[in-house]
């Protein structure tokens, strides 16, 4: 069924021209009869010039109304909302708080319910597959696991059913790999291999681990250890894994492990009864990582080509002692996880009616590391009292004004690669390899008409904000509030 609504650039004027011509057929109709008449008229003039008084009074006040009802008549505050039909303005921290609880926001007690459940299992897993010394020639776990991800950091929006677990491995006995830069995009990511070294005698004593994991470069004869290789046995690895604690834990959830087309092995977590709160399916991202030293971790490089043999560098303990450190630095009060939350959700909003391809060029430019590395930035250059609760547009506005100019520069350095080694505490100790890399750009690979129309849609997404909540919010909700869990009222 079609609503019609009213055109208020039409109703307005026409209102005006109506009253205005009856003004002036009453003006007209006036002069005739005092014309033809013969001066003894039993009317006094006073009704007459009061109903002029009211159809001029009237005609003022819809013209008034017509002006203040066009977009740029006034001065319009920036942090209020523009009205929508038959709805006043609404503050836009009104705004924002009341789509952050209801939609946004996810429950503590569902969130920290799943963790505890995936810790559980991840911790068995990896204590089975466990080496109590290096093996002979194989790979191995060595028996901790690493959470990161915004799971971890409390900025975790949407709903709290996918997580992601660094599994350090273990070499075997007596091997040693060299990490060598590996040339890469200019100002891109930094990419690096790991070299058996030359004439070494290790790879001719285990012939098996060298045709299972090495791979031969050029007539060189340079060894690199191949990261398809190694993510292969560890899926098998932690398929066997799982077979051995899977009878305790399938008495409340059905387990299941997968190897998607991204590379990704994914442990899939169905429950059978409450214990998973909820009745949440769980997704649990396991990434096999070499330790690089000083606690940072190498891992396959995302989109790398074949026979590339390229890994990345993780920074995951690193970010947590940031996180920790600003965490020490900021007021109890503060809102800089809701900031980074909400910038999300703009995101997100923003990119809800764009096309496959284009959706997914929005998603990569304003990946949740950019956006997170934004938001370190403004942490650390920001005095810790501005992050008080009160000054939430404020800040938010502040963050997405520094992704803009990051937009137009097309450049957004890594927080931890970007060269700024003043801006770092120094509790924060990084490899010397990474510490010799040029200045890493979040960017590089984008186009600069690619992020020109981002930059352009960020604004645009700001500032009709509230058009975007309410086209979106019939279909998002955030899970974990308003399931049905017999724990969830003692919030």
């Amino acid at each position: 069924m079609s609503v019609y609504t009213l055109n208020l650039r039409v109703f307005w004027p026409l209102v005006t021209f109506i009253l205005s011509t009856l003004l002036l057929l009453h003006h007209f109709i006036l002069r005739g009869s005092e014309e033809k008449g013969d001066g003894c008229s039993d009317q006094g003039p006073g009704a007459i010039l009061l109903l002029k008084y009211v159809l001029a009074f009237a005609l003022c006040y819809f013209f008034i109304r017509y002006c203040t009802s066009q977009p740029g008549s006034a001065k319009r505050d920036f942090h209020r909302v523009p009205e929508t039909a038959g709805k006043p303005a609404v503050p836009k921290k009104e705004l924002l708080e009341d789509h952050f609880e209801k939609h946004v926001r996810l429950s503590p007690h569902v969130l920290g319910h799943s963790k505890a459940h995936v810790a559980k299992l991840v911790s068995e897993l990896v204590r089975v597959g466990r080496a109590d010394v290096p093996p002979e020639s194989s790979l191995a776990f060595r028996g901790d696991s690493v959470q990161i991800g915004s799971s971890y950091e409390e900025h975790k929006v949407g709903s709290p059913d996918c997580f992601d677990i660094l599994v350090p491995l273990r070499l075997p006995r007596g091997l040693k790999l060299e990490p060598c830069n590996y040339t890469t995009i200019q100002g891109g990511m930094p990419l690096v291999t790991l070299d058996i070294p030359r004439k070494a005698e290790w790879t001719r004593r285990h012939k098996a681990f060298t045709d299972t994991f090495l791979h031969l470069q050029g007539t060189a004869g340079v060894y690199r250890l191949s990261p398809d290789s190694v993510l292969r046995w560890f899926y098998s690895a932690s398929q066997r894994c799982l077979s051995a604690v899977r009878y305790p834990f399938e008495q409340r959830c059905s387990l299941s492990l997968s190897l998607n087309e991204g590379q990704r092995v994914q442990l899939h977590l169905t429950p059978r009864s409450d214990y998973v709160c909820c009745h949440i399916s769980m997704g649990v991202r396991l990434i096999p990582a070499m330790p690089l030293g000083d606690n940072a971790f190498l891992v396959a490089a995302p989109g790398a080509h074949k026979g590339e043999d390229v890994w990345t560098v993780y920074f995951p303990r690193q970010e947590h002692r940031l996180l920790d450190f600003l965490k020490g630095k900021l007021p109890a009060n503060s809102c800089h996880l809701k900031c980074l939350q909400l910038l999300k959700e703009v995101r997100d909003l923003g990119g809800q009616t764009l096309a496959q391809q284009a959706g997914a060029e929005w998603r990569g430019v304003l990946s949740s590391y950019a956006l997170k590395t934004a938001w370190l930035r403004l942490l650390l250059r920001t005095s810790p009292e501005a992050w008080e609760e009160r000054h939430l547009v404020d800040r938010l506005e502040d963050l997405l004004r520094c992704l803009r100019d990051s937009l137009q520069a097309r450049v957004l350095h890594h927080l931890l690669l970007g060269g700024d080694t003043g801006l770092l505490p120094e509790s924060v100790a990084l490899p010397k390899l990474v510490k010799e890399t040029v200045p890493s750009n979040l960017w590089a690979e984008f186009s600069a008409a690619s992020l020109d129309l981002v930059s352009a849609r960020l604004a645009y997404s700001w500032t009709h904000l509230h058009r975007l909540i309410r086209l979106g919010r019939p279909q998002r909700t955030s899970l974990g509030r308003g399931v049905h869990c017999k724990h969830i009222d003692a919030e």
